[in-house]
């Protein structure tokens, strides 16, 4: 009798063992599934928050946390605007329908944003048809200047091919102006309570698009200042521009329309006397 009670206990015990390692199995079942949704609704929180703000800003705010106190702290950097501008936009988009416009312009900015990520760069907004990118901005970047114009240099080309698509579509084609500069400013997260987006600003930004405005009255589609000069590669083929007055700089502004980058340096005779003619990058 004692022994059959011993062995019914035994079952009684190993059965509730049993259902309560049943019970644990589904509760972790379940958070499991709780965490894999919450794994893949942070991802694309992540994903959409890096369309308003670069990555790596992005993913140090959720490691962080996305308190006040743990805001990336605004810094001043030097760093390169690159500054682009449809050219009679304004015009053209009084004479197409709305969505044409809209699907004209999405491609537009597509393909020119993919030249800028290409290079390094970060697209810090569109204003209207014009795109402002930065290059050094986020992280250190020795060859920020470099990769600003190759993001020009590709930007061009991508247009050509883009022109080529809407021709056979028989809209009309696309022309841009680009400046580029390089200089001081603040960088980091900047904006009101309700809306922020990461920014770079100070006068390196205006000027930027100050020299994007003299492409028109020099008739070419990439110009960039003296400083920003001063810091390329020698391999970049630059033609130097009349100095030119622009609103709000009080001396006139000296710039290089941009060729072409060719494997082999520019003539220091190119260069304005007592200048450099540029550093030449050890590897491209």
């Amino acid at each position: 009798m004692i022994a059959w009670l011993a062995v019914a206990a035994l079952g009684i015990a190993l059965g509730a063992l049993a259902l309560a390692l049943t019970s644990q199995r589904r509760q972790r079942q379940a958070l499991q599934l709780q965490l894999d949704a919450t794994a893949a609704e942070l991802q694309q929180l992540q994903h959409a928050c890096s369309r308003l703000a670069p990555a790596g800003v992005v993913h140090r705010l959720v490691a962080d946390g996305a308190g006040a106190a743990n805001e990336p702290k605004a810094e001043r950097k030097v760093a390169t605007a690159l500054f682009s501008d449809l050219v009679g936009f304004t015009a053209l988009s009084e004479q197409l329908e709305p969505a044409v416009l809209a699907r004209m312009l999405n491609g537009y900015f597509q393909r020119m944003s993919d030249a800028v990520h290409e290079h390094r760069g970060h697209v810090s907004t569109f204003l209207g048809d014009g795109i402002l990118a930065y290059f050094g901005a986020i992280h250190p970047n020795a060859w920020q200047c470099d990769d600003a114009v190759r993001a020009a240099l590709a930007m061009r080309e991508s247009l050509r091919d883009y022109n080529v698509e809407l021709a056979r579509e028989g809209l009309p084609q696309l022309a841009v102006g680009i400046g580029i500069h390089r200089g001081p400013g603040l960088a980091g997260l900047i904006g009101s309570r309700e809306r922020m987006e990461y920014g770079f600003v100070g006068r390196t930004v205006n000027m930027a698009a100050r020299v994007q405005s003299l492409t028109r009255v020099h008739g070419v589609d990439i110009l960039v200042t003296d400083d920003l000069r001063r810091e390329l590669d020698a391999c970049f083929e630059l033609d130097p521009m009349p100095p030119a007055n622009v609103k709000g700089i009080v001396e006139p502004v000296v710039t290089y329309a941009v060729r072409r980058w060719s494997p082999v340096p520019q003539a220091l005779a190119t260069a304005p006397s007592g200048g450099s003619a540029g550093r030449q990058r050890a590897s491209t």
